[in-house]
């Protein structure tokens, strides 16, 4: 029975080995999210090193494998942090990266989103048809992995499609690395005075990603390419020539410096409508969770062990004892400094600030992460909007206050709040994703949410000293860099753009225009949203978020999951004529997870020998193409191996059904 009680679930080797994966993957997560400013759910890889690492002992259950992708996958997500903390080495506030605070910031942060996804678990996942694509595929290979789905030729087919999957995509990364296959496949042209066009990073992993998500959020990102790349691109060039620029620099340079501030502003208005739509199943998650808890007291039996939560009044107790540390962090953050003398308001400010901004980042981005996924989840524009609102709030505290350094002093509080709040944030756009998991392989709740807390806390230790090695091998575009070792600083785009808009709104010289501009369009798209979902009696729906994600983030992450999606949508049209139509569609399931898998896991040893080389391109051979042919050999190799995993699955589905 599903109630039963697992032989094992939480354990201390299930936990040992989770701490253990949590130290390769954060580093990797830290590491490839200053490279190139995303970072990637590690539910699924960690699941598979589990399984292979675990299956020594015969008493190992797929509740205990679940324990250990459950803290591996908290601490992995915490690593988002270094989407805001570098930039207070760019304003020149640090010039190394101190421990005590950054532990601060991620611990607290951190295990306060444990506590908020803990009522929102009931409204979210409990009583949520959102598709949690990462939570579902996480759980598809658990299950294939421990050999508990039915039937066992599926099974052995389903762990051939995860490693088919693996293998492929991880090949596909390292000719990439190797400098075979291009990165990116692009092209850009002069539309008129102005000029746009369209880039697409060569990665299986995206594309799997697009196959999990569904064609719904794929047709979303493919109107926010539409929008972005062939309207307001074209028209804001055509508005801001560049002397000199060519087609490529001229696109890309005004899309990140003002269309992409646009899309900042379609996140924000579409954010607000998604929570006021929210409102109700949190309302009616925490009521839940409260009558859940009287429940326990009057007979634990009531409730059954697969809903069994933390209960509420310790979430709620941890949550208000959490206040001192955060309090403490903070009027230490500003000691000594030219603020000093602010700390009382300051931290009153930021401390109700990380409370309540918290749990509405949390609610959100548990939201999204259900929708799109963790990995696709606007993490980064949240951190827009909580840096606006923060810079705003402690600029209005400070006003008047004049001094050497009192603006810089001001933006590094704001940005150090704003990591606070970040880490909330994250953390529950990832945890809903896991609890999700456990909720599919029988999981205890509160078991998970324990590891949760212990996940978070071993990511809030690695962190700061890979950021510092990091920063003392490498340095950041902006910085001073004066102790770095290299003459190659890692970009940090996400952290950049944050600490640019902190200093803007400190500074007064921000471009609210853009910003409302967005607003617009996403007010625009909440009415089509609306619209479409009455008209179609809730068949069609574009997702504002969706849209307003393709806008704000590069085309190059966007354009391969709409190419994904897509793909998904076709391979499971064509599967449905076949009589092992759901087998197949499984298959394609576990296929697009292995996509995500291998690269992920390669990218992993990549960064590792990036930093233990410290070369940029460790991989990268004499004799690679050109740019050109590498493009044409990435999209070639693309199209085989999905045409020819795709098939197989086919094949592979009906050969279960005649055995």
């Amino acid at each position: 029975m599903a109630d039963a009680a697992p032989r094992s679930e939480f354990t201390l080797r299930g936990v040992l080995l989770g701490i253990l994966i949590t130290l390769v993957f954060t580093a990797a997560q830290v590491y490839l999210g200053l490279k190139v400013g995303l970072t990637f759910a590690t539910s699924i890889p960690a699941a598979v090193i589990s399984m292979a690492l675990l299956r020594a002992f015969k008493t190992a259950t797929i509740q205990e494998n679940n324990i250990v992708q459950t803290i591996a996958s908290a601490a992995g997500t915490l690593s988002s942090v270094i989407f805001v903390l570098p930039g207070l080495l760019m304003i020149g506030w640090w010039a190394h990266i101190p421990f005590l605070p950054t532990f601060g910031a991620c611990a607290v942060g951190g295990i306060l989103g444990v506590m908020y996804t803990i009522p929102l678990r009931r409204a979210l996942v409990s009583n949520s048809d959102l598709p949690y694509p990462e939570g579902v595929a996480a759980a598809e290979v658990l299950k294939v992995g421990t050999g508990s789905r039915a039937g066992e030729a599926e099974g052995q087919a389903g762990l051939l499609a995860v490693a088919a999957g693996t293998i492929a995509s991880a090949a596909f990364a390292a000719l990439a690395a190797a400098k075979i296959f291009a990165a990116e496949v692009a092209g850009y042209f002069k539309a008129g005075a102005g000029a746009t066009g369209l880039g697409a990073s060569s990665s299986l992993a995206l594309m799997g990603a697009g196959h999990l998500m569904g064609i719904t959020v794929g047709v979303a990102m493919f109107a926010g390419l539409a929008i972005a790349w062939g309207v307001l691109v074209p028209i804001m060039t055509t508005l801001h020539p560049i002397a000199g620029a060519d087609a490529a620099k001229h696109a890309l340079t005004v899309w990140k410096t003002e269309v992409r501030f646009m899309g900042a502003g379609v996140i924000g208005a579409a954010a607000i409508w998604t929570l006021g739509k929210l409102a109700g199943p949190i309302w009616s998650g925490l009521i839940s969770s409260l009558e859940a808890g009287k429940a326990r007291k009057v007979d634990g039996a009531v409730i059954p062990r697969t809903e069994q939560d933390i209960p509420i009044t310790i979430v709620g107790l941890v949550t208000l004892l959490l206040l001192a540390p955060a309090g403490w962090f903070l009027a230490e953050f500003l000691v000594g400094g030219p603020i000093a003398s602010l700390t009382v308001p300051l931290v009153a400010i930021g401390v109700g600030y990380v409370l309540i901004a918290g749990l509405l980042a949390a609610a959100v981005c548990g939201y999204m992460a259900g929708l799109i996924g963790s990995s696709n989840s606007p993490v980064s524009g949240i951190a827009i909007l909580t840096v606006l609102g923060a810079s705003l709030m402690v600029g209005a505290a400070a006003r008047g206050v004049i001094g050497p350094d009192v603006t810089k002093a001001l933006v590094a509080f704001a940005l150090y709040v704003t990591t606070v709040v970040l880490a909330v944030a994250v953390v529950a756009n990832d945890n809903l994703q896991d609890l999700k998991t456990g909720q599919l392989v029988d999981a205890t709740p509160w078991k998970q949410q324990v590891a949760l807390v212990i996940g978070v806390i071993a990511g809030a230790i690695v962190i700061p000293f890979v950021l510092e090695l990091l920063n003392r091998s490498n340095g950041f575009a902006g910085a001073p860099n004066l102790d770095s070792i290299s003459n190659d600083p890692l970009a940090a785009p996400q952290a950049t753009l944050i600490s640019t808009l902190a200093k803007g709104v400190l500074g007064g010289d921000l471009n609210w225009s853009l910003l409302g501009v967005g607003a617009l369009i996403g007010i625009a798209l909440v009415i089509v949203d609306a619209i479409l979902r009455k008209s179609s009696a809730g068949r069609l729906s574009l997702p504002p978020l969706g849209v307003g994600l393709a806008i704000y983030l590069p085309s190059s992450v966007t354009a391969p999951v709409v190419v994904g999606a897509v793909a998904g949508w076709i391979y499971d049209k064509v599967v449905a004529k076949d009589k092992t139509a759901e087998p197949a569609k499984r298959l394609g399931v576990l296929i697009a997870s292995g996509f995500i898998v291998g690269e992920s896991l390669f990218n992993v040893a990549l960064a590792g020998l990036i930093v233990a080389t410290n070369k940029g391109e460790p991989l990268a051979v004499p004799f690679a193409p050109s740019e050109h042919i590498g493009m044409i050999l990435a999209l070639i190799a693309a199209a085989i191996v999905v045409f020819g995993l795709y098939s197989w699955a086919r094949k592979a589905a009906a050969k279960t059904a005649s055995v």
